[in-house]
């Protein structure tokens, strides 16, 4: 992989000096190529990694495999959590392989590179892994689309729960990057508007093994909740080690604020039973994600999970809209994802905003017990519906400057 990742970068430095180029027209006739670039091999490859590949071949094979005549080809890459790698992969794609459009960016940091990339060439991203709120506030462009889940979302529904339930005083375990210090943000502001307190946190390095030194901290400031704004394995390690460390048994309350089913399955029942956690997709929620659920289940010997059901759901559309307008550029794809509506398994009503955010409703689960799980991966139970208009950060509150320059019009 890193002969693969040195090959993408000293192609690209042979294409470019840095600076956007005229970009050659695809050949008549050449695959419709989309692009995925994840984490495959660290943290985040169980939350998007191959599952996330697979669910836009599934896509792609159901919606015929041709769009305006041509076939459509899925690329991915692994960015190894770098946002330099990920957009040196983004820039030859675009430049070179003629990639017309990327399905997902695997975290935040990442995305926000391929984002300067995509603006400059022109290209439509659509995000489902990464989190960030900024992705639709200060670093919006008009090319990308914010799909699945936002730092804002979790903390407006899962923060915002556990403090109704009596959780007034927090200390966050934070991941030290751009994604952590938002959901930190976005979790604090929740937390105070609702009258409760931050007693503190401490920043962790991604991909960090050893909790020890952070949860002591989390326990001596007596925090009622010990909310964790790390994700992947990053946060199976932190919970496996809080419930070692006894903290749950003192009487802190251990909050996940990303929690995909994938944490569940590895941590197991005995060790998240109770816990309440967002969601923007539970594959036996209904019909139409069963199904789904089975078919992915099939290929992948696991359940689908929201960012994986997410990439599913925007590659469906983005492919959909590119049949409607007729042709692939950008703004003429934009313009018809926004004219659509979201209705199926992934979402109902769905819409994406002037900012690129796609609104749609959220879900607030809790965990079930051992007993109450009837088979494997039945895991959770719906506590409540939030939806997509409270879920998500307001338009009229947007930092977006195309919210503004609309508003102007």
């Amino acid at each position: 992989m890193k002969t693969l990742m040195a090959g993408l970068v000293v192609s690209w430095m042979l294409v470019s000096a840095g600076t956007a180029l005229a970009q050659p027209a695809a050949p008549s006739g050449e695959p419709i190529k989309l692009g995925l670039i994840l984490d495959m091999s660290s943290i985040y490859s169980d939350i998007t990694g191959a599952g996330s590949e697979m669910a836009a071949k599934m896509a792609v094979e159901d919606f015929g495999g041709k769009v305006l005549g041509r076939p459509i080809e899925v690329l991915a890459a692994d960015h190894q959590n770098k946002p330099d790698i990920a957009a040196s992969i983004a820039r030859k794609w675009f430049d070179v392989d003629h990639v017309t459009a990327l399905m997902d960016v695997a975290a935040s940091s990442p995305a926000l590179a391929v984002m300067t990339v995509a603006k400059e060439r022109d290209k439509v991203v659509m995000l489902n892994g990464p989190g960030a709120t900024s992705i639709t506030n200060e670093a919006c462009i008009p090319t990308a689309v914010h799909y699945t889940y936002t730092t804002y979302a979790l903390a407006h529904t899962t923060g915002k729960a556990v403090v109704q339930q009596g959780g007034k005083s927090w200390f966050f375990v934070t991941v030290d990057y751009t994604f952590g210090h938002q959901l930190e943000a976005d979790t604090t502001a929740v937390v105070k508007a609702d009258g409760g307190q931050v007693l503190g946190h401490t920043l962790v390095p991604i991909g960090t093994s050893d909790f020890s030194s952070y949860l002591l901290q989390a326990q001596q400031s007596r925090a009622q909740v010990v909310g964790f704004a790390v994700a992947g394995s990053d946060l199976i390690n932190a919970i496996k080690q809080a419930a070692e460390f006894g903290l749950n048994q003192t009487g802190q309350r251990l909050a996940g604020l990303l929690v995909y089913i994938n944490d569940v399955h590895g941590l197991g029942l005995r060790t998240t039973q109770g816990m309440t956690l967002a969601s923007a997709f539970y594959w036996d929620r209904n019909d139409g994600s069963r199904q789904f659920a089975k078919r992915f289940f099939d290929r992948m010997h696991k359940m689908p999970n929201m960012s994986q059901a997410g990439v599913y759901s925007s590659t469906m559309h983005y492919l959909q809209a590119v049949k409607t307008a007729g042709t692939t550029d950008a703004a003429a794809v934009m313009r018809a994802m926004r004219d659509t509506p979201i209705n199926d398994f992934f979402a109902q009503g769905g819409h994406i905003r002037a900012d690129g955010l796609m609104v749609h409703d959220m879900y607030l689960f809790q965990v079930k017990t051992p007993a109450e799980s009837k088979a494997p991966w039945d895991y959770y139970k719906l506590v409540a519906t939030s939806p997509g208009d409270q879920a998500f950060q307001p338009l009229s509150e947007s930092r977006c400057p195309l919210v503004k320059a609309a508003a102007k019009q």
